[in-house]
């Protein structure tokens, strides 16, 4: 490994974005080493990954976004880089805003970068992303929840798009137990006392398929992640108690 940075990339059947994201991180991020979790992909996700220079992680069957997060940052503890970055497959993070992380942590200002489509500052300006009536009510309920749980604002706590050094991967590179990761993952940064950024960014549009959180996935996401948070608050008073 001559690298001391990997950036990973969560993946399930996502061949036909593939090939433009990590075209984007070899442009962008010419030096590091980048790795595919290939969550059990039926069309040629790993092949793709493997035909642009990444290295691939298989987890043979499908088993959720929570387990190959988890994955992707226990790859990086265990091959000891210093820096790891997160983005995902379908092409909603542009590699220069995972740059922008990476520079964050790699210049000690933080040790976990998080990119938010609705913090606000410099040429980030507040309202660039518009949802419809229930997801902008649901993003403002997450958002006073997290505010409660971290004991700070928090504006895009579904995030994918992350930068982190290696203080933060042995938390990072355990077991996620809820179906919002990304939550659980702010919620131990947080217990443990790291420094923590929401960093303004801005993400596109999924370049093509289809989301898989649409309608009642959506939904449930959001239950999802209130369940995870109102049990995070109910072990942190335990614990205070």
């Amino acid at each position: 490994m001559s690298a001391d940075t990997v950036v990973f990339i969560p993946a399930w059947n996502e061949e036909e974005n593939l090939p433009a994201v990590l075209d984007g991180l070899a442009a962008e991020l010419p030096d590091v080493d980048v790795l595919v979790v290939d969550d059990g992909s039926t069309d040629r996700t790993a092949e793709v990954a493997r035909e642009h220079g990444a290295d691939v992680l298989s987890l043979g069957t499908n088993r959720g976004l929570r387990v190959g997060i988890a994955a992707g940052y226990r790859w990086a503890l265990e091959h000891e880089y210093r820096f790891c970055g997160r983005v995902d497959a379908d092409g909603q993070h542009p590699a220069p805003e995972l740059a922008r992380l990476l520079a964050l942590v790699r210049e000690d200002l933080c040790d976990v970068a998080v990119g938010s489509r609705f913090a606000v500052g410099g040429e980030y300006v507040a309202y660039r992303y518009r949802s419809a009536g229930a997801r902008r009510f649901g993003t403002a309920l997450l958002r006073r929840s997290m505010g409660h749980v971290l004991g700070r604002p928090f504006a895009d706590a579904t995030s994918g798009l992350y930068a982190v050094n290696a203080k933060a991967l042995p938390l990072l590179a355990r077991e996620f137990t809820t179906g919002a990761p990304e939550v659980e993952a702010l919620i131990r940064i947080s217990d443990a006392g790291l420094r923590l950024e929401e960093v303004p960014v801005n993400m596109s549009a999924r370049a093509s398929g289809e989301s898989k959180l649409r309608g009642s996935k959506a939904l449930k996401l959001v239950l999802t992640v209130i369940a995870t948070l109102v049990a995070a608050r109910i072990v942190k008073a335990k614990r205070s108690g």
